[in-house]
């Protein structure tokens, strides 16, 4: 970001009501949370990714369970 972008942002901001700055705030919060969450996985391989889908396909936090019933009217649907 130029010099000249930071300074024009600063400057639009300043002349914000205070409810408006806080939302910036909090969506800078945001945005700065979920690249954090992103790059913790930029590292990750394959194999890294696959043991993670594995992990999360038999959870036994899941209560749902289908027959084969259930997916076969899915299905015909």
């Amino acid at each position: 970001m130029s010099a000249t972008l930071r300074e024009q942002l600063h400057q639009q901001i300043d002349q914000l009501p205070d409810h408006i700055v806080e939302q910036i705030a909090n969506f800078t919060q945001l945005i700065s949370t979920q690249q954090k969450k992103m790059s913790d996985y930029s590292e990750w391989q394959n194999q890294d990714w696959q043991e993670f889908s594995l992990e999360q396909f038999f959870r036994e936090e899941d209560e749902i369970e289908y027959s084969l019933e259930d997916a076969q009217e899915i299905y015909q649907e």
